[in-house]
Formats: structure tokens, C-alpha cells, sequence
């Protein structure tokens, strides 16, 4: 199962009926899912089914998802107040032909306020259950693009993660394979400090010195952190191998080898493997920051 990436986006347009909607996911890291809908006024309905299909389809992240709705103009429709225009032509009645009057015409009657009315044709029910349905239908398609888009970029942090282990594991064979930690180096070593400390103060104990410098010694062996860093290495293997929703994991595995790196730099006792110490923190940290957009 790939893996997956928490930054993403997805925009799909549709039509059902006379309505007219555009769909828009964006996606960005978080620790945990956060989503967050915003639909047209009346359309609470959508909003709630689409925060469900959203969060069965994402793991981590924030989303953000924003649905617009436009309706195409309808024609207005007109109707003739009926009882009015009776009243009216009742009540001209008697004044036609008196004093050289006429009875107005239907034309003229019709122009009196509130004669004619002209409203806007409304959604009947069956049209407003098309447009939710297309509207979740595009939800979907949105979704699955979103989806897309997300792992299309967890590819390629698969590929940096990759790098980034195999670099930290060549890190761990080059600190285990440093010359100051050979055997003769160490004991080399040890002579010469101690026969700095005899030269200074002949008052001191050599034997008492030499089992110091053993116990100095033993404390600053970093065998198991080598092994600890390959452990690590394995397991962080693995995860990228299994992919799907691991960016936690890795991101516990992450501080692990951060803490190793950080006890190794605090034993080393030489310049070069100081250095591998110092490459090997700024590995992981770069390590740790690529993470932080893994599902």
C-alpha cells in the first residue's frame, strides 16, 4: 500500500438540474483529521454527509472543503390577481358614459399595482433532492482525485524518505567502523592520558588510574547505539515497505534516532567520529522534518 502525502488538492464542477456546483478539497498537515466543510445556506445536509465520506477517506490532515452552488436564472412566472381586476371593473362600472367617461380597458387595468403579480419559479422538492444527490456524486469524484493527488506526492517523499534511511544506516557502519574505535586506537589512547596524568603528579596511583581509564572507556563505547541505529534503520525499512496511513510511526522512530545521534556525539572521543555524530543529527533532522507530511 503506497504511501501517502497530508498536502493535497482537488477541484470538480458539475450540474444537476438547473443548479450549477463546483467542489473544492484542500489538504494540509495536522496531527490528527480536522475537517472543515462550508456549504451554501439551506444545504446543512450536505455538510454533514460530506464531513462523513470525508473522514472515512482520510486519515490526518486538515480539510478544508468548500462547496459552491449557482442556479440558472429561471423564467418568472405571472399571475393575474382575479379578484382584484373583478373588483376593480365593478367598481368603474357605473362611471361608464357618465360625464363623456369611458370604461377603462382589461390593458389599462391590468397596469394597476397589485393586479398582476410576478414571482420566481421555486425548487419543487423532487429538484432539490437532485441537486444533493449530484452534489455528493461530485463529492466523491473530488475525493478520489484528492486522494490521488495525496499519494501522488507520498511517492515522492517515499523516494527522499528512502534516501534519507540509507544514508543514516551508512552513517551508523561509518561511526562503527572508525578508526578511534578500534581496540589499538582506544588503548593507545588511554596509555598516553595516562601517562600524562603520571608526569604531572607522581603521587598518583597508576593502578588506580588504569581502572578509571577502563571505566572511561567502557562509558563511552557506543556499540549500542550502532545497534540501536540499525534496529531503527529495519524497522523504519519495514514501515515504508507495509506504506499506508504510518506517518506517526515514523515519526516515533524519527526521535529515536534522534536520541542515538545526540548519545553518540556526547561519547565520541574523537574529532572524526564527532563528525559522523554531527552528520548523522543533521540527517535525521531532515529525516524528521520530511515526515511531518506523512499520513
Amino acid at each position: 500500500m503506497p504511501i501517502a502525502s497530508m498536502t493535497g488538492f482537488a477541484r470538480e464542477t458539475g450540474q444537476s438540474g438547473p443548479w450549477r456546483w463546483v467542489w473544492e478539497l484542500k489538504t494540509v498537515n495536522a496531527k490528527g483529521l480536522d475537517v472543515r466543510v462550508r456549504v451554501p445556506p439551506a444545504f446543512e445536509a450536505i455538510g454533514e454527509e460530506a464531513r462523513s465520506r470525508i473522514g472515512k477517506a482520510l486519515q490526518r490532515g486538515t480539510c478544508f472543503a468548500n462547496l459552491s452552488a449557482t442556479r440558472d436564472q429561471a423564467p418568472p412566472v405571472a399571475r393575474i390577481n382575479t379578484a382584484m381586476l373583478d373588483a376593480l371593473v365593478e367598481a368603474l362600472a357605473p362611471y361608464d358614459g357618465r360625464l363623456g367617461l369611458r370604461a377603462p380597458s382589461v390593458g389599462a387595468l391590468l397596469g394597476v399595482k397589485g393586479v398582476v403579480e410576478v414571482t420566481e419559479t421555486g425548487d419543487d422538492e423532487d429538484t432539490l433532492k437532485q441537486f444533493i444527490a449530484g452534489a455528493l456524486e461530485g463529492l466523491d469524484r473530488t475525493l478520489a482525485a484528492l486522494v490521488e493527488d495525496r499519494h501522488g506526492e507520498g511517492r515522492a517523499l517515499e523516494s527522499i524518505l528512502g534516501a534519507r534511511i540509507d544514508t543514516i544506516a551508512r552513517l551508523a557502519d561509518a561511526a562503527d567502523a572508525c578508526p578511534a574505535r578500534q581496540p589499538e586506537a582506544v588503548k593507545a589512547r588511554l596509555a598516553a592520558q595516562v601517562a600524562a596524568l603520571l608526569d604531572a603528579s607522581s603521587s598518583l596511583d597508576p593502578n588506580r588510574l588504569h581502572q578509571e581509564a577502563v571505566i572511561l572507556a567502557t562509558k563511552a563505547d557506543i556499540r549500542e547505539e550502532i545497534d540501536r541505529l540499525r534496529a531503527h534503520v529495519g524497522a523504519a525499512r519495514e514501515l515504508m515497505a507495509k506504506g499506508g496511513p504510518i506517518g506517526r510511526r515514523l515519526d516515533f522512530l524519527a526521535q529515536e534516532f534522534s536520541r542515538e545521534a545526540n548519545t553518540l556525539c556526547a561519547k565520541a572521543n574523537d574529532v572524526a567520529l564527532t563528525m559522523i555524530g554531527l552528520d548523522l543529527k543533521t540527517e535525521v533532522e531532515q529525516f524528521r522534518e520530511q515526515i511531518q507530511n506523512v499520513e
